[in-house]
């Protein structure tokens, strides 16, 4: 399924499998479910581009919520606006992550504009870099605590073809961003034709 090039160039490559993705998606899903996720919920998603990406977007898919990607890059302000505008109740992110062999404070960065996002249920953080991160108690959970665990196994929500399946924001830098929804289905044909 993938073949991941870590940065710092001096680690591993990793090889992940169908089956192997399908396992942690599953592990995932159950985790988001156990905390009240739900099919229309909206997740947040502020990563950078490794293999726990794509888990947590299908994982929302497989839940039926909906999941908005911001990019890394952003600033604590955009990801708060994004988040608000959304009314995400979950936020997946990172400790950290290198970019061209800077580290990049991902958990960090999102802090300040999550004291102003009252949606914001859970934070999940994925421990890519080890820098030390603030864990607020009762919100933010470690990705590898929460998931060690669960069950490989997750029903999908069946889900009907105009089901959302994600909202895009464009960047805003002509007045405020609008999240673009793609459905399920739409989504799919759109993917199909374009390959």
């Amino acid at each position: 399924a993938y073949i991941y090039h870590p940065e710092p160039l001096d680690q591993p490559v990793e090889r992940w499998t169908y089956t192997m993705m399908y396992k942690e998606v599953n592990i995932l899903a159950n985790v988001m479910e156990k905390r009240g996720i739900t099919k229309g919920d909206r997740i947040t998603i502020f990563m950078p581009m490794i293999p726990q990406l794509p888990i947590a977007m299908l994982a929302c898919a497989k839940l039926g919520a909906i999941h908005s990607v911001v990019f890394s890059g952003f600033s604590s302000t955009s990801l708060r606006d994004r988040i608000n505008d959304a009314k995400a109740k979950m936020l997946i992110t990172t400790d950290g992550a290198y970019r061209r062999g800077k580290l990049i404070t991902l958990k960090a960065n999102a802090d300040p504009g999550l004291a102003e996002c009252p949606s914001i249920q859970n934070v999940i953080v994925y421990k890519r870099a080890g820098n030390p991160v603030e864990m607020k108690p009762g919100r933010d959970l470690w990705w590898h605590e929460v998931t060690a665990a669960e069950s490989d196994e997750c029903p999908t929500e069946q889900l009907d073809a105009e089901d959302p399946l994600y909202m895009l924001y464009t960047s805003g830098t002509t007045g405020k961003p609008k999240g673009i929804v793609h459905v399920h289905a739409g989504y799919a044909v759109g993917t199909a034709s374009t390959l």
